[in-house]
């Protein structure tokens, strides 16, 4: 199993900036990549951003490309992510996963191997 300790999250006004981060802890023997997936209210939980378990790759949701970022740091297993020019439309619970066996490419819901309790996110307009 593995656990995450996600923060970071709150209430901002459209166009600031805010950054969630997650710590892992368990079965951190095992190369994990790491990512971030959101639910909006009525919708969906949709990817969001991924890196590889050597930070040398990311991927990203058409929708928050060139506005969100995604680090680790992985003497920690902590990832982060940075989160620029916020939407109303960003507001969403967001959660902080893992998944260790499918393609590093690959990041759809099935994909997913551990899922965060979720931190709240809310931009105001």
């Amino acid at each position: 199993q593995v656990q995450f300790v996600e923060s970071g999250g709150g209430l901002v006004q459209a166009g600031e900036s805010l950054t969630l981060s997650c710590t892992a802890s368990g079965r951190t023997g095992t190369t994990y990549a790491l990512g971030w997936f959101r639910q909006a209210p009525g919708k969906e939980r949709d990817f969001v951003a991924g890196i590889s378990w050597s930070g040398d790759r990311t991927y990203y949701a058409d929708d928050v490309k060139g506005r969100f970022s995604i680090t680790r740091e992985n003497g920690r297993n902590t990832v982060y992510l940075h989160m620029a020019s916020l939407k109303p439309e960003d507001t969403a619970v967001y959660y902080c996963v893992a998944k260790a066996f499918s393609p590093p490419g690959q990041w759809g819901r099935s994909s997913i191997d551990y899922w965060g309790q979720g931190t709240q996110v809310t931009v105001s307009p």
